[in-house]
């Protein structure tokens, strides 16, 4: 089974007492030798070790995680040299949000990444399912130990209903492989399809969407992406949880033609920058759509806050550069 979250060590204190010995005869009192400040402040000794700095995951390679796209049966690629990213697209499902046909790479994009510590194997994900799906997936995940640690929507209006479950588990890797096969059993997610060798035109203009964003965006499937991690270092106890994890930004164009489109995506922030983002989102005119968290006990605490809007794309990425830049996000590039 998967290992429960753990607890910090925790030193003991040991107090040393100090005395000297009794010369006790008849007719006489037992001597004691109090010992001086000095002394008794050395007497008193803390057995704990420094507390271990938190560290990142192991470096890996594709043939590292064999065992766990064998047990699977799905494969994936590693992500900034550590993280093992399974793409659990809903490519079988049609879904619609204010008529708007959603492309599985635009907000249907479910995922599972796995990350070797020095210590055991991390297992992070968010699986997209269907209203009847859900209850079945979060009886599997329970059954093989596996938290759920956000269970939310990403748009607003939609059909069919559709929910994201955010997952969290650590020990053996090839158990939690097995977990999570065993909940994936309880939807219709089809196998990873070859990625196509060219990639479909975006009917957008991206230059001006860059420029607005101070970043370059990815062509992926038709959609137009932006994923943008944090200047924090963010830990979850004794790990380090890198960018790979799914700790970022993500801001996503879905054309619309006529250059215009529907964005839609997440943003990551600390408590202290939640409702600065609300403002500068609802100043350019973008629908919020949820708000949630993703772990449970991270250092620093994050929450992530879902988005809508459709138009002109260029003037959508105006609308949110404002939000993106009251968050401590790694600095513009263009």
């Amino acid at each position: 089974m998967p290992r429960a979250r753990y607890a910090p060590n925790l030193g003991t204190l040991t107090l040393t007492l100090l005395t000297t010995s009794t010369l006790i005869t008849a007719g006489t009192s037992p001597t004691w030798a109090l010992p001086t400040p000095a002394t008794a402040q050395t007497a008193i000794s803390n057995g704990s070790d420094p507390a271990p700095q938190p560290v990142p995951p192991l470096p890996t390679t594709e043939s590292d995680w064999k065992p766990v796209a064998d047990t699977l049966g799905r494969t994936g690629s590693v992500m900034g040299g550590t993280v093992y990213h399974v793409a659990l697209p809903r490519k079988d499902l049609k879904v619609t949000s204010k008529g708007v046909a959603i492309k599985p790479g635009f907000a249907l994009a479910g995922y599972v990444n796995f990350a070797k510590y020095h210590d055991d194997t991390l297992v992070m994900g968010d699986l997209v399912v269907t209203e009847d799906e859900s209850p079945k997936v979060i009886d599997a995940l329970q059954k093989a130990g596996i938290e759920q640690t956000g269970i939310h929507k990403h748009l607003l209006q939609q059909s069919p209903a559709v929910w994201w479950i955010h997952i969290h588990g650590m020990g053996d890797p090839i158990t939690l492989a097995r977990g999570v096969k065993q909940a994936l059993a309880a939807t219709s997610i089809p196998a990873a399809s070859p990625s196509k060798p060219t990639q479909p035109p975006i009917d957008l203009d991206t230059t001006a969407i860059d420029k607005a964003l101070g970043r370059k965006g990815t062509a992926d499937g038709g959609i137009y992406k932006f994923s943008i991690a944090r200047r924090d270092t963010v830990t979850e106890g004794r790990h380090i949880l890198p960018p790979a994890l799914g700790i970022t930004t993500g801001v996503n164009f879905q054309p619309l033609g006529g250059r215009k489109a529907a964005i839609n995506g997440d943003f990551v922030m600390t408590a202290d920058e939640v409702n600065k983002v609300i403002r500068a989102l609802r100043r350019g005119g973008i629908d919020i759509v949820e708000l949630h968290n993703h772990m449970l006990d991270e250092q620093p605490r994050l929450f992530y806050m879902h988005f809508w809007a459709t138009g002109d794309g260029a003037r959508l990425a105006q609308a949110i550069r404002p939000a993106l830049d009251v968050t401590n996000l790694t600095k513009p590039t263009t």
